[in-house]
């Protein structure tokens, strides 16, 4: 049922979601089906879409981008500041140099998006809420407990500490997907390394603690909306986690609550967006903050892609 405004005595918000997880087609398949309005599921509360507009002016200048080029180098003293600076004042930053090749980082959003644009008949044996072997496409992991859905489907992927098994990942972005683990792994040590010293502590207390282990993935598909106003990509929460390493496209979306206002993370090309988590910011009793983002529905015709490389989830 689509919905332009306007209450429906008829509706019935779980039988609406059932349905909708029941034909395991996602986000993807109503968009395929030619809808023109989204579903009522899909509409958000007034309250919530009051301020999809709040978006600060100097938002270029507020999420800080930073070089980790020399960071074995007389420059890491410099590196540990701005990254500390960072995770103390914003939680947000964006990372360039950072040793992970470009072409790898173009071939992981390739293979996710041509994952999430597999013919509904083959995505769907990979489409379940159990996630228990490590595998998982799903639309909206809370949908049956957010006050509406939003446009966006998931595949999911354990990583550590016991991983999923390799023949569980899709064929059409295993290779890719294991590679891009291999070295998001090696640059979150390096992270971690320089989080640790920011906070004064040994370089590898984070690791001591196997905080390492505990990893996972998540490639989010956010294709177009045909009513952007009324929905986000993703509400408004902070991450559970130590840490996320995000790789995203060039279309954009991904917002961060700074002060009263939204800021917008502007996609560099080849960079890396970086965040504190939840658990992070606990152990180092609050010096380094866990915020608030969203990432608002996806206006483009051409679907938004992001992958989150996430530890302690």
């Amino acid at each position: 049922m689509a919905v332009k405004g306007g209450a429906h005595q008829d509706y019935n918000h779980l039988d609406e979601l059932k349905k909708f997880d029941d034909s395991k087609m996602g986000v993807k398949g109503l968009v395929d089906s030619g809808l023109t309005s989204i579903p009522r599921m899909f509409v958000h509360p007034t309250e919530t879409l009051s301020d999809l507009k709040s978006v600060a002016r100097s938002a270029s200048q507020v999420i800080p981008t930073i070089d980790l080029s020399g960071v074995d180098s007389d420059r890491r003293p410099a590196i540990v500041e701005q990254v500390s600076h960072a995770c103390r004042k914003l939680g947000f930053f964006q990372i360039v140099n950072h040793g992970l090749p470009l072409e790898v980082l173009n071939r992981t959003i390739a293979a996710v998006k041509a994952f999430h644009e597999l013919p509904t008949e083959v995505k769907n044996q990979w489409y379940r809420r159990e996630t228990s072997t490590g595998v998982a496409f799903f639309s909206n992991v809370d949908m049956y407990k957010a006050k509406a859905a939003s446009w966006r489907d998931t595949l999911q992927v354990r990583l550590g500490p016991v991983p999923s098994v390799v023949d569980d990942i899709p064929e059409i972005c295993r290779n890719e997907i294991l590679e891009w683990s291999r070295q998001a792994s090696q640059l979150v040590e390096i992270l971690m390394e320089l989080l640790c010293e920011g906070l004064g502590l040994n370089a590898g207390k984070l690791k001591e603690m196997t905080f390492l282990e505990s990893k996972g993935l998540v490639g989010h598909y956010y294709p177009h909306c045909p009513q952007p106003d009324l929905t986000f990509g993703i509400t408004s929460h902070t991450d559970p986690g130590v840490l996320t390493l995000l790789l995203q496209d060039q279309i954009g979306g991904l917002q961060v609550k700074h002060g009263e206002e939204w800021v917008e993370v502007k996609p560099i090309p080849g960079a890396l967006v970086i965040n504190i988590g939840d658990i992070l910011q606990i152990l180092s009793n609050d010096e380094y903050k866990s915020v608030d983002h969203r990432v608002l529905a996806n206006p483009s015709p051409d679907p938004r892609v992001s992958i989150a490389f996430l530890h302690c989830w």
